[in-house]
């Protein structure tokens, strides 16, 4: 039987209807002028989560809600454009509670091979957690469940899935996988990494071409895709258009501050 955890909410007044997610940042490797890398911030009533936390990601997070107010962080994997803001947030935690803004520890779920050797310092303030795949969590209403991606480092995806049975998949890194294509089958939403360009294909271990994000999408049966994680030439309308020749559902680039919601 898969263990069941359950996060206690943070005691500040949010309130969101339906389920939400937010591109905090979307780009690759660094991130690009006043922008950030890999960030997406899920709302579902009282419940805030924050998938990875990368470089430039706490800055621009504040832009849609108040530190304080995050519940819950999942971190992907240790790659620094998933993982570089994570300490910084740890120092807010630390503050926000001093000064009577947090009343919860935050908590945080890493996959990673050694998340105890993380240069967190402060446990009264981040409870750090190892994401195990065969582990649900459940933060607020909305459980989140894992799958090992393929990736040069351990890499996980997350599905998030509300108690009206919407459900948002988001890949993390990842190469072409079978095992996430069964994982991500029938979400209402998948963000999926699109790193390259279909002329790149073969060059790279580890990520996805949009021609092969499309493909997944497809297999997958989702309702609708956004691309994200994506690379710092070339015309990004081009990867659109090279998934679209794979999934002919709603394909959207990814970009700061865009909002794909369920009401209910």
């Amino acid at each position: 039987m898969d263990a069941q955890i359950e996060v206690e909410l943070n005691d500040n007044s949010k309130g969101w209807n339906g389920m939400e997610l937010t591109v905090i940042g979307y780009w690759g490797a660094f991130p690009a002028k006043n922008e950030a890398t890999s960030g997406y911030l899920l709302r579902h009533k009282e419940c805030a989560v924050l998938l990875d936390c990368g470089s430039g990601v706490l800055s621009r997070l504040q832009n849609e809600i108040e530190l304080e107010q995050l519940d819950a962080v999942f971190i992907t994997h240790t790659h620094a454009d998933h993982f570089a803001d994570a300490y910084a947030l740890e120092f807010a935690a630390l503050v926000l509670t001093q000064i009577g803004k947090r009343t919860q520890p935050l908590d945080v779920y890493v996959y990673d091979t050694a998340p105890e050797s993380l240069h967190f310092a402060y446990p009264d303030y981040v409870r750090v957690h190892a994401i195990d795949t065969g582990q649900t969590v459940t933060v607020g209403e909305v459980m989140f469940t894992f799958q090992e991606t393929i990736h040069e480092v351990p890499c996980c995806a997350i599905k998030a899935t509300s108690p009206e049975g919407q459900s948002i998949v988001y890949s993390g890194d990842t190469g072409f996988c079978p095992g996430f294509v069964e994982f991500a089958s029938n979400a209402d939403l998948l963000v999926l990494e699109s790193s390259f360009y279909e002329v790149q294909k073969g060059m790279m271990s580890g990520h996805l071409t949009a021609g092969e994000a499309g493909k997944v999408a497809r297999l997958a049966g989702v309702g609708h895709l956004i691309l994200t994680h994506l690379p710092h030439y070339g015309e990004h309308q081009q990867l659109k258009l090279e998934a679209g020749h794979n999934y002919k559902g709603p394909i959207e680039l990814a970009h700061s501050g865009l909002k794909w919601s369920l009401q209910l």
